[in-house]
């Protein structure tokens, strides 16, 4: 027969119901506070964005028939019905497409390395110094935070049009992306092998190439080939202030008013990043299959 839980007493149990009432209240206060600020922030970024909600629901059917523009041909029909004529320029678009891919790749190695190299000195369980490891940080810091845009503005007026400015611009971007990425992945490994290996008066360099990188390169792989996906589509972009890559062809058919151009080179690169994403993707997931394995 179940047996009834025994009550406590009213002089216990009042102080009990008044903390957890004193507890909710000041969840629900902490609630409403949030929910202040963050609707406070949204009012004031309205404010400094300049936000027309009237023009925008006036002009957002402009979307729409620009999207009807780009699928027409010069000839009115739908781009799907003439397909040689809507990929007139496959050729030099791809040429320019295959630009955008080796930029994409070579600015991905350079920062990939770079980030390599510094995300160790960056890391607080492999540095002890502050001074050093902070300026390591900083350094990875404003890499990641300037845009690839500027920095690609700033290599084309250095260097001219064309590759170059655009394989720097990402390798610098990408250096202080993977950067980051690389030594918190560092400062969470198991420092046991660490010990073990400076036990025998092995070198720091020693110490990180036989008990730190094993523990993470598969790890630092994965983010790579990340970056490399990001890093297509910023190539993309890098055409349109001259850095080379099918970017400029993109940006000349907008100004022209190419229609059906801008949708074919948006088909060309959209398609093109799909497949290093599923590639990508399964060399992320064989990279992670290995790890758990060990």
């Amino acid at each position: 027969m179940a047996q009834s839980l025994p009550r406590l007493s009213e002089n216990r149990l009042s102080p009990l119901m008044d903390g957890y009432a004193r507890a909710l209240a000041a969840r629900r206060a902490r609630s409403l506070a949030y929910s202040a600020i963050f609707f406070v922030v949204t009012a004031l970024a309205v404010l400094a964005a300049e936000v027309d909600l009237t023009k925008f629901f006036a002009n957002i059917g402009n979307i729409g028939s620009y999207f009807d523009r780009i699928l027409t041909l010069e000839n009115g029909q739908r781009v799907w019905t003439d397909p040689a004529e809507w990929f007139w320029g496959w050729k030099p678009w791809g040429r320019l497409l295959l630009d955008t891919l080796l930029i994409a790749y070579v600015g991905t190695i350079i920062g990939a390395v770079a980030g390599f190299l510094l995300c160790f000195v960056a890391s607080a369980n492999l540095v002890a110094n502050p001074w050093i490891r902070s300026s390591v940080r900083r350094l990875l810091e404003f890499s990641r935070t300037v845009p690839e845009l500027v920095f690609a503005l700033i290599f084309v007026i250095a260097f001219g049009l064309g590759p170059v400015p655009g394989v720097l611009a990402l390798a610098i971007h990408t250096m202080g992306a993977l950067g980051k990425q690389f030594y918190e992945v560092v400062e969470n490994i198991d420092m046991k092998p660490v010990e073990g290996v400076s036990s025998t008066g092995a070198s720091w360099a020693m110490t990180v190439r036989f008990a730190v990188v094993p523990q993470v390169l598969s790890g630092f792989l994965s983010y790579a080939l990340v970056r490399f996906e990001v890093n297509v589509r910023g190539a993309a972009v890098m055409g349109f202030v001259g850095a080379g890559g099918i970017g400029q062809d993109l940006l000349e058919a907008i100004r022209k008013f190419y229609y059906s151009d801008v949708s074919a080179l948006l088909v060309m690169i959209i398609a093109t990043v799909v497949i290093i994403d599923l590639i990508s993707e399964r060399l992320r997931h064989r990279l992670l299959s290995m790890e758990s394995a060990r």
